[in-house]
């Protein structure tokens, strides 16, 4: 459960609210905007929110599993800062996103309530939808390397080290038995002597 701030629930026990949503995007170069769909700029934390800047969000899709929650953000390339060449390129990728409930009369008065970070982003000719995906997406990525009985390199790659082409690990045979996915035993190797790891 979500604590709100006394003076924004205060203001929001009064009944008569000036309530805008803010979306701060934090690219993965480090460079941040902000959107909301008030009809004026608003600023805090350093950021500016520009107006009406087309934004809209769907309703979170949530289940009680531990399957990512998404929403989808739909938006009007209307913003001279969101081009369609750098949504192609990828740059709006995997970026921070972090969604304000904001008293406009006020912006001190405000509550985060979500964060997450852009998925695949689909796009038409004049409008595009980003995925947002909760912070559980984190979860499910790989990081760092995988420590097991067999290596985890690629035969012959930079990180394996061993050299396909050298005479000690090329050689000419039959296959006479299969023990397993990926083993065999081969017969008349030409002398073959070295053994490669994987």
């Amino acid at each position: 459960m979500k604590t709100l701030p006394p003076a924004l629930q205060a203001h929001l026990d009064d009944g008569t609210t000036t309530l805008a949503w803010c979306w701060r995007i934090t690219r993965a170069d480090g460079v941040a905007f902000g959107f909301t769909d008030h009809d004026r700029a608003l600023n805090f934390e350093g950021t500016d929110f520009e107006p009406e800047s087309g934004f809209t969000a769907s309703e979170v899709r949530a289940g009680s599993d531990l399957s990512v929650d998404a929403q989808d953000a739909e938006g009007v390339l209307s913003s001279d800062r969101i081009t369609e060449t750098d949504i192609i390129d990828g740059r709006w990728d995997n970026a921070e996103v972090e969604l304000w409930r904001v008293n406009w009369a006020d912006p001190g008065q405000r509550v985060l309530l979500r964060r997450g970070a852009i998925g695949q982003v689909r796009r038409g000719r004049v409008a595009f939808v980003a995925e947002v995906r909760s912070l559980a997406h984190v979860l499910g990525q790989t990081v760092g390397r995988t420590f097991q009985a067999s290596c985890d390199a690629t035969l012959g790659d930079g990180r394996c080290g061993v050299n396909l082409e050298a005479m000690i690990f090329r050689g000419t045979g039959a296959v006479t038995d299969l023990l397993r996915d990926r083993r065999g035993i081969a017969y008349d190797l030409g002398g073959l002597s070295g053994t490669p790891c994987g």
